[in-house]
Formats: structure tokens, sequence, C-alpha cells
């Protein structure tokens, strides 16, 4: 008789971390200079506020490396870190192997600000995580947004 999987648990980071150089943080700054000094000439000076301060907080963020956070998929539900996203929250699931980098377990959620919980899972528990999901949520064609793509791509 095979024992059924209970719970899978694994750590990975929390975002993939790309190393920049200096040249590029130069052309963030280039870029960000000349936006803000167009928006001046044209009279919006809080936007060439924001847009400076958009440039210092993406600096800030891009030079921080990513912890690892816990994850974990069991009976009740999906952990990510602290926070526990129960089956009676969650819609639907999607498992995509097909991602470059590395499977992703794609979780559709009925909260309306968080319509799409994109875990990376390894590669070896795979089938036990879509064997625990499967009983309990429906498979459905689901795909990261167009604009996650576009921030991947790009780096962030």
């Amino acid at each position: 008789m095979e024992e059924r999987v209970r719970a899978v648990t694994w750590e990975a980071p929390e975002y993939h971390h790309i190393e920049r150089g200096n040249d590029w943080y130069w052309a963030l700054g280039i870029v960000a200079g000349c936006a803000a000094i167009a928006s001046f000439f044209f009279g919006n000076f809080l936007f060439a506020i924001l847009i400076l301060v958009a440039a210092a907080t993406i600096t800030l963020q891009t030079r921080r490396h990513p912890q690892d956070i816990p994850f974990m998929v069991g009976s009740r539900g999906v952990r990510v870190g602290e926070r526990l996203f129960t089956y009676s929250n969650l819609e639907s699931y999607r498992i995509d192997e097909e991602n470059e980098s590395h499977p992703q377990l794609l979780l559709k959620s009925k909260q309306f600000y968080m319509p799409l919980i994109v875990i990376p899972i390894p590669e070896e528990r795979v089938h036990d995580i879509e064997e625990l999901v499967r009983d309990r949520l429906p498979e459905e064609d689901l795909e990261e947004s167009v604009a996650h793509k576009l921030l991947d791509l790009i780096g962030f």
C-alpha cells in the first residue's frame, strides 16, 4: 500500500536576484535625473520629486539580497513564510514546469488584491505537490501576467 504525502516543505529565495554593475546604476540615475529635470521644467515639481524617490527606492531594493522563505503545501493549504492560504480561499492551481528557471506553483486566489500567487517549487517535489493540491483544487490554465514576466525579464 502506497503511503500518501501529507505535507511538502522547502525553502527558496523570495525572488531571483541579479547582480547589477555600476553601469546599470549610472543608467538609472541618468534616466531618472533627466525625467525629473524635464518634469521640473514643465512645472510638475511633485512628479519630479516622485521620480527621484522612485529611483532611490529601486536602487535600495536592487542592492538587497533575497531572504530564504519557507514554503509548505499541506492538507489545510499552502504556507508562504508565516502566511497560510487555505484551500477555501483559493480557486484553482497550475504547475508550470516549462518555466526556464524552475517549476512554479500558480495559485488563483479569491482575494481581489492578490489574484495570482506564484511559488517556486523544487523539481524533485513536483509530483508530491501536485498530488496534494490536485485533491483539493481544480486545475486551470493559469499564466503569469505580462507585467510579471516583463519585470522578470528586466531583472526585478
